[in-house]
């Protein structure tokens, strides 16, 4: 008879098959033996999702972390809808839109169209459901197949979702309606259909977006055609700004859009900038005092265990990675060290902005080396290669509890040239700070290391501004996570800039909230 252990060893086995196969989600089919399951389970490697389904999981995942579910989400979702109805389904009309502007966020709630549905929920983990809707499936030629989810195309997702997703979800809106290149794109089907009501709040849609001349040919097709259409914008705002038509890959005019929407509630909560001081020295030599604090808390965010004495210790060169085997060893001192060699780099081009140097076009130019300093320290202990520092990722990231999905790899690379223009021609340095952190982690370029790195940009910018070095303390890394996931989930910079105008209001008034332990 099996010992346990050998019987857990089979139940891996049987998991790691699946798992070369790129498997996901799991199947009660996929798994039959009882036992190995329930092993799998027990042990952490297996989480049930709904009944007959689960999900491969981190044993070492904390109790009520979300990573596993949210970075399996997608994938789960595709796997058990085809299950259950085969191809004989296809996400809402509001959800595609999402989808075709770039938004893979985890929804609350997911609905999916299927003459088989039932209108119930499918109730999923972390509060999360799909609801199965009892609907006819768009026409084949309205529908594309996007990473393995059926959905509406992106032309007619604009013209069979809810009048609401203009204002609930007004970037992505806004987004889609910019990948449009003219109206032949939207007036067969309003046409044929004679959607007159729909027709009148896309002409008022695509004017809202500075788009007249889409506008005018579908008021004028509708009309030549017979039809009373009304023009109706369905947006409560209006925005002012250039979204390019020539643009493939939506990445770039939404991160415009929400750089353009985030910027005045970040104006609003700042006090003035007290602008590039006279005296360089000085403020540098705050930026090296508050050195020790900075490390500390920043690290400590990241969750390395690190001391100020360590700090020190690393600091002054008196950790040796090559011939101090338990240093070499110790990923919190090499983390410890990375960071004050990203730091001095930091400071020169501090050093440039502070001698009029543009922020953004700077920062583009130096952002690369601070990395490869945060990392240096690997590379020569050789747990990293010198060529996993050349540059930006090239697979897929997930950030830890987060309903945000990064950016693909081709979407990164569309999406960072874009966040340097953005700094180098923005005027204001609090909306330099707040939202080239933001928009750096909402991109997540690396693998590794982008929390660290966006709060140098952040500092940076701030500097740019005259503002001082500002310390997120760890004591408040639930605050600030919370904030950044707000504002990447569902586009509210709100807290997030609050939390940031308090920290630096706080620091301008000599009362810096972060100390050492």
């Amino acid at each position: 008879m099996a010992t346990p252990r050998e019987k857990f060893v089979e139940a891996l086995k049987s998991l790691n098959k699946l798992q070369e196969k790129s498997t996901v989600a799991i199947h009660t089919d996929e798994i039959s033996n009882r036992m190995h399951r329930e092993l799998l389970v027990k042990n952490g490697f297996l989480k049930e999702v709904t009944k007959g389904w689960y999900i491969a999981t981190n044993p070492n995942e904390r109790e009520g972390d979300t990573t596993s579910w949210y970075s399996s989400y997608w994938e789960f979702c595709v796997k058990f809808l085809e299950h259950k109805y085969g191809s004989n389904w296809c996400l809402s009309a509001d959800q595609s839109l999402c989808i075709h502007a770039g938004n893979w966020s985890v929804p609350q709630q997911l609905f999916v169209k299927s003459p088989q549905g039932n209108n119930k929920p499918t109730p999923l983990p972390h509060n999360t459901s799909l609801f199965n809707m009892k609907a006819e499936l768009p026409a084949s030629d309205q529908m594309v197949t996007i990473r393995g989810l059926r959905m509406y195309n992106f032309q007619a997702s604009l013209i069979y979702s809810s009048a609401g997703i203009y204002n609930k979800n007004g970037i992505d809106a806004r987004t889609v309606l910019s990948l449009i290149r003219d109206a032949s794109e939207v007036l067969p089907i309003l046409l044929e259909q004679g959607h007159t009501t729909i027709g009148g709040r896309l002409a008022g849609a695509f004017r809202n977006i500075q788009r007249d001349k889409i506008a005018d040919q579908i008021i004028d097709t509708m009309k030549q055609a017979g039809y009373d259409i009304r023009e109706n914008d369905p947006f409560q705002t209006k925005v002012e700004i250039n979204l390019s038509a020539r643009e493939h890959s939506p990445f770039v005019n939404r991160i415009k859009l929400m750089w353009l929407q985030m910027r005045e509630n970040i104006i609003n909560d700042f006090p003035p900038a007290p602008g590039i001081p006279k005296d360089h020295e000085a403020y540098l030599k705050n930026v090296d005092e508050v050195y020790v604090t900075d490390a500390y808390h920043s690290l400590s965010i990241e969750r390395y265990k690190v001391t100020p004495e360590l700090i020190e210790r690393v600091s002054s060169g008196q950790w040796d990675n090559k011939e101090n085997t338990e240093d070499k060893k110790q990923k919190d001192a090499m983390a410890a060290r990375g960071y004050y060699q990203s730091f001095q780099v930091v400071k020169e081009t501090i050093v440039k902005i502070l001698n009029n140097a543009n922020p953004g076009v700077q920062t583009d130019k130096d952002h690369q080396k601070w990395y490869r300093e945060l990392f240096d320290p690997s590379v020569s202990a050789g747990i990293l290669k010198a060529s996993d520092l050349a540059g930006y990722r090239n697979n897929q990231v997930y950030i830890g509890g987060s309903k945000h999905v990064p950016l693909s790899v081709d979407a990164m690379r569309d999406a960072m040239p874009i966040l340097f223009e953005l700094l180098e021609n923005e005027p204001e340095a609090s909306v330099r700070a707040i939202l080239g952190h933001f928009v750096f982690v909402f991109i997540h370029p690396y693998m590794d290391g982008n929390g660290r790195m966006g709060r140098f940009l952040m500092n940076v910018m701030l500097a740019s501004g005259g503002y001082p070095w500002t310390v997120i303390p760890v004591e408040k890394r639930a605050e600030y996570m919370k904030a950044l996931e707000q504002a990447s989930a569902e586009q509210d910079i709100s807290t997030f800039s609050q939390f940031m105008a308090y920290l630096v209001k706080e620091g301008l008034a000599g009362k810096p909230v972060a100390v050492l332990p």
